[in-house]
Formats: C-alpha cells, structure tokens, sequence
C-alpha cells in the first residue's frame, strides 16, 4: 500500500457484490441513488449497463460484477447505484456501480488492512486497496482508480457522446 493512501480517510462504504462484501473510500462516494431503470447505450463496453440522470446530469451506470467476471446482477429490492468519483488524470469522471445492496459506512484503522493475497479472488489484484479485517469477516477494499483503464473510461465516455449525439 502506498503511504499516500494509508494515512487517508479510514472511512470505506462497504456494499455486497455476490455476497461478498468489498467497500470503496468514502471520500470517493458522492451518494447512493435506490435502483431505476436504466437507459441502455448501444457500442457500450459490456460492464456498462446504460445510464441514469443524476440531477440532469448523464452519468453512466456500470455493473461492477460484470467487470470483476461475476455473473451479471440481478436486480432486487436490495439493488442500489453507488455514485463514485474516479481520478483519472488530471479529470475527475462521475460513474454510477450496480451494487447488490449497500450494507453500511464502516471505519477501519490502518493496521486492521492488510495487503490483498496474491491469490483466491475473483477480482484481479490490481483493483484491490487491500483486505480488511472487521471482527470476523474480510472486507475487499477496491481502489476505483484502478478498477477501469483509460481505455475502458474513453471507450464509455466516446461511445455514450457518440449515440447522444445521434439521438439529438
């Protein structure tokens, strides 16, 4: 872990993905929206679902489980879209995460998260902040930067302004 990120917030919202509970930096949550229908965006990557409106704004929606090569979420009472703030660059981009259910904002001290192991994950390690470890059970901490590449970010953000455009 770098010492950056060790000494920024110990605050992480925690949510499930196929019952498995992971958490983001709270610093990185903007809010949590109930499910809604979703507008689907043609020649979008696989893992974005569509978009949704977000105070008139476009924000598109992307299903995490996907990403991480999960099954796709099934939609429940529980399903919620976690809007999140990415840093890439020098931009920061606002992305909406299908989550199965949000579970709670959960305070973790430093030496309670340890490096992830280098195996026995779905979710590739790079995305992985570390592991933290809360009573009895282990929260996978993601690290958002991370989670898409810019290729993946450019491929949503010019196939989204590209099919907007056409439907003006």
């Amino acid at each position: 872990m770098s010492e950056k990120t060790e000494t920024s917030s110990r605050q992480y919202l925690a949510f499930t993905l196929a019952e498995e509970t992971y958490a983001l930096a709270i610093e990185k949550v903007r809010e949590i929206l109930e499910w809604m229908p979703v507008t689907r965006v043609p020649r979008c990557p696989e893992f974005m679902i569509g978009v949704v409106n977000v105070r008139g704004g476009v924000v598109p929606v992307i299903d995490l489980r996907v990403k991480f090569g999960m099954e796709a979420t099934t939609k429940t009472v529980n399903s919620c879209i976690v809007i999140t703030e990415i840093s890439l660059g020098n931009e920061t981009i606002v992305l909406g995460a299908l989550a199965d259910s949000v579970q709670e904002v959960i305070d973790l001290e430093p030496d309670a998260i340890e490096p992830a192991p280098k195996i026995g994950t779905r979710v590739d390690m790079d995305f992985i902040h570390g592991i933290g470890k809360r009573e009895e059970s282990f929260v996978i901490i993601l690290d958002i930067d991370r989670v898409f590449s810019e290729e993946e970010l450019a491929g949503v953000s010019t196939g989204l302004a590209e099919d907007l455009a056409v439907t003006a």
